[in-house]
């Protein structure tokens, strides 16, 4: 293993048994960064990558089997706290849910009236507007006029076209513009 703090692409590779692709890879997406001299320091390789492999494969050790119950991290101080917590959030949970209940109960009874409102102006308003209507007219069968064809076609009248008026033009504009 070299001395030196710096190393280059192919060095950095070896030592860490990577391709030459991925630490390229990882300097052109900024993972990774050279110094001005194209070389990549040591301290940057650690900060990436870790610590180097060396000739002997280390055994990695499972310790999750290893940490106990016992330890530090789970002492009765911790778990009363824990339960506190979870009682606290349990109630805050609780809150939460009433308020979006009572929104919601909110939200039904805005809607209905909203629902309602348009019914009653239109109704209203379509009282007001229209004179009464002869129900004899409405009740009357309007097929009889298609089946039969004994009833003469009325026509519709049609408004004659009117030729638009000219428009007014001034004194001078009508020495110095062109006739339209």
């Amino acid at each position: 293993m070299k001395t030196s703090t710096k190393y280059s692409v192919s060095d950095a590779a070896t030592l860490y048994k990577k391709s030459r692709a991925t630490l390229y890879k990882d300097l052109k997406n900024g993972v990774l960064s050279r110094d001005n001299d194209g070389f990549i320091d040591f301290s940057e390789l650690l900060r990436v990558y870790g610590e180097p492999f060396s000739g002997k494969h280390l055994k990695h050790t499972d310790t999750s089997s290893i940490q106990s119950t016992n330890t530090p991290e789970y002492s009765k101080n911790t778990v009363v706290e824990l339960k506190n917590q979870i009682d606290f959030l349990k109630k805050q949970l609780e809150k939460a849910e009433d308020r979006e209940a009572k929104a919601n109960s909110r939200i039904d009874t805005l809607l209905t009236l909203i629902e309602m409102k348009p019914s009653q102006a239109t109704t209203a308003n379509n009282l007001q507007s229209e004179p009464a209507i002869d129900l004899k007219l409405e009740t009357k069968p309007k097929d009889d006029e298609l089946t039969t064809g004994q009833k003469e076609n009325k026509r519709i009248p049609v408004p004659e076209p009117v030729e638009p008026e000219p428009v007014k033009r001034g004194f001078l504009s009508r020495f110095f513009l062109p006739n339209g």
